[in-house]
C-alpha cells in the first residue's frame, strides 16, 4: 500500500475516495491490491494514490485524476473490472465510493517550513 503523499498539480483535479471494510482472511486480496495500485498509477490521467488500512480491516484509498474521462477509463479497465467483481464477491463486506472535483488544496510540511 502507498505510504507517501501524492504530488498533485494545482487544482482543479478529481479525487476518487474509496472507503472499504475487508472480509476475514486474505483470499488473494494482498496480491490483487498491489497489482491494482500499480496498474492504476500507469493509467493516463492518474495523478497518484494514497492508501491506508487499519488492523480492523477498514481502509481508505484516495486516487487522484486529471479529468472525468481518465476516471471513467480506469473504471472500465478490464483488469480493474475483474478486481471490482472479486471485491463484491470475496474481498469486501462493504464499500463506498465518493467522487469529487478538488477546487482547492493546501497543506503543511514541517521540514520545508523549518528550512525556509
Amino acid at each position: 500500500m502507498t505510504k507517501a503523499f501524492s504530488i498533485t498539480p494545482p487544482p482543479p483535479y478529481y479525487i476518487v475516495a474509496f472507503s472499504s471494510q475487508r472480509t476475514e482472511g486474505d483470499n488473494g486480496y494482498g496480491e490483487m491490491s498491489i497489482a491494482m495500485e500499480k496498474l492504476a498509477l500507469q493509467q493516463p490521467g492518474c495523478l497518484g494514490a494514497e492508501s491506508v488500512r487499519g488492523a480492523d480491516g477498514f481502509g481508505i484509498t484516495n486516487s487522484f485524476w486529471k479529468d472525468e474521462a481518465s476516471m471513467k477509463a480506469w473504471k472500465a479497465n478490464v483488469d480493474h473490472k475483474l478486481a471490482q467483481k472479486l471485491g463484491k464477491e470475496i474481498f469486501y463486506s462493504r464499500y463506498i465510493i465518493r467522487i469529487a472535483k478538488v477546487e482547492r488544496d493546501y497543506g503543511f510540511d514541517k521540514e520545508v517550513t523549518a528550512t525556509n
